[in-house]
């Protein structure tokens, strides 16, 4: 599908779509705490995945967009499998055995995974730019972990840490897989798909969450319709469009701004003062994403110069 020319420059939409991924994501970890107390890890992803299918499927229906070509079903089905229910399942569970500032560590391993797995599988570049931006952000996320952690006896377990590698490994290959689909297939048509697979998938949670929406408390079930719709419908769907006309491993880091987000995002709306040993991470951070996407006017490359292409647009 070919959008109408928009007045609007190319690349201030993907920093836009960018943006708006990291707001909803960060967004997506307190939401997640507070539904997980009234949910199971598998009801959770199911109703979460729900309520986002039934917003795709509209949007899909809305913009007349059919389905994927066949070469884009591949990765279409690995990502909905591995990351939409996989990942999805895997946080959940892992965030309830282990402290906020240790699961946002731990997750934060995906983008350096996503790194190495896009120049293995898709020959992208690993710039040295991009290389120390990464180290920057993940020193900023070891210390945006560790000033979260509550360090009480009790408050981590060896599972709830595997759990939250298995949700960065999942959140890598599913980013790597999809890749190739955007090359085939419109960002929403992927997204949609994708989200639909997941759904089907998250199906032998059916019981279980039909046992829990009534015992759930309003607030509960309304952070799991809101993770639907806003974290995973829209978010993944701008997550897309972006990683259609960036680099996996370049997009991946920008996704380091998270754990500065939800710090920025606890201090306003649950008026929690950070500690200077959160800010400082929360700061190291944001400029470690800053470094992993400068690059000098002499040497950027024109859109859809990445191995695979643009993607349709």
């Amino acid at each position: 599908m070919t959008f109408r020319s928009s007045p609007i420059p190319p690349g201030v939409l993907t920093v836009g779509a960018v943006t708006f991924t990291v707001f909803a994501w960060a967004s997506a970890f307190v939401s997640i705490r507070s539904a997980g107390a009234a949910y199971s890890p598998g009801a959770l992803a199911l109703g979460r995945l729900l309520a986002a299918s039934l917003v795709l499927v509209i949007l899909v229906l809305v913009r007349r967009q059919g389905l994927p070509p066949r070469e884009a079903w591949r990765g279409i089905l690995v990502s909905g499998v591995v990351w939409f229910c996989g990942y999805t399942i895997a946080l959940n569970w892992g965030e309830r055995l282990v402290d906020a500032g240790t699961a946002s560590l731990l997750v934060n391993t995906g983008p350096i995974l996503m790194a190495l797995l896009a120049a293995r599988l898709l020959g992208e570049a690993l710039p040295p730019r991009l290389l120390l931006g990464m180290a920057v952000s993940f020193a900023g996320a070891v210390v945006v972990g560790l000033s979260m952690s509550s360090g009480e006896g009790g408050s981590t377990s060896v599972l709830g840490v595997v759990l939250c590698l298995l949700a960065a490994v999942a959140y890598a290959t599913g980013v790597i897989a999809q890749k190739p689909a955007l090359s085939y297939g419109a960002p929403l048509q992927v997204t949609a798909y994708a989200c639909l697979t997941g759904t089907v998938a998250c199906l032998p949670f059916t019981a279980q969450l039909l046992a829990e929406i009534p015992k759930a408390p309003v607030s509960a079930t309304l952070n799991m319709l809101y993770l639907g719709v806003v974290p995973t419908a829209l978010a993944f769907t701008t997550w897309t469009y972006a990683l259609a006309r960036m680099p996996a491993g370049k997009l991946g880091a920008t996704t380091y701004a998270v754990p500065a987000i939800v710090v920025l995002l606890s201090w306003a709306l649950l008026g929690e003062v950070p500690a200077w040993l959160t800010l400082l991470g929360g700061l190291l951070c944001l400029a470690g994403v800053a470094v992993s996407r400068y690059a000098p006017r002499s040497r950027r490359t024109p859109t859809g110069g990445s191995p695979l292409g643009a993607g349709r647009t």
